[in-house]
């Protein structure tokens, strides 16, 4: 299988966290799929008409988007484990799709920054932007914490991903502070994001 990539995604980093616990990194052969919106990748556009990563292309030449399809086709091969039945697994299909919102929300104030001049940024734009992101926090401190704190499932991988994201680009485009803010959240990372899956698919 071959994986068109980009180190530093959100999405991606789903993918290789789910290689890492199934133990399977080595079945996938890493391809650059660095683009943007205004130039995207034509390795990506060939296999995903949207021109968006990650893309796994499957041994018969299948390609798989976006990153919640191609998780769950990796657990459902390899036997991961995240992906639970019954009212679990819609909690966690939940919880997945929250932190997935949020992880767009985060892009997109990336893009402003990267591919718009300064002078026609819409502040206004952004800030409804980081505000879905800080609504989400709330709701992950308020709602979430004993789902987080009981057996793993993709929806842990997914608010790890999503909290170490923030701090990767909170500098480049001011996204939310969660650190000081949520306790819970806070004490729950603390531990989470230096899970060996974590720490062997920091972004780059």
């Amino acid at each position: 299988m071959k994986l068109l990539h980009v180190g530093a995604s959100p999405f991606v980093r789903k993918v290789m966290v789910v290689l890492e616990l199934a133990g399977q990194t080595q079945v996938v052969e890493l391809i650059d799929g660095m683009g943007t919106p205004l130039a995207p990748n034509s390795d990506v556009t060939t296999h995903n008409p949207v021109g968006k990563i990650p893309c796994l292309i499957l041994d018969d030449g299948q390609a798989l988007f976006d990153s919640r399809v191609i998780t769950r086709y990796l657990d459902s091969q390899f036997g991961a484990g995240l992906y639970p039945d019954g009212d679990a697994g819609w909690k966690n299909a939940t919880l997945e799709a929250l932190c997935d919102g949020m992880l767009d929300a985060g892009i997109l104030c990336v893009y402003e920054f990267r591919c718009r001049p300064e002078e026609y940024r819409y502040d206004e734009w952004l800030e409804g932007q980081r505000a879905k992101i800080s609504r989400g926090l709330e709701v992950l401190e308020r709602e979430w914490l004993d789902h987080l704190n009981g057996p793993m499932t993709m929806g842990h991988v997914s608010t790890g991903v999503l909290l170490d994201y923030l701090d990767f680009r909170r500098e480049f485009a001011g996204l939310p502070e969660w650190r000081g803010k949520y306790p819970g959240l806070e004490k729950w990372a603390a531990e989470f994001l230096q899970t060996p899956a974590m720490q062997a698919t920091q972004p780059a």
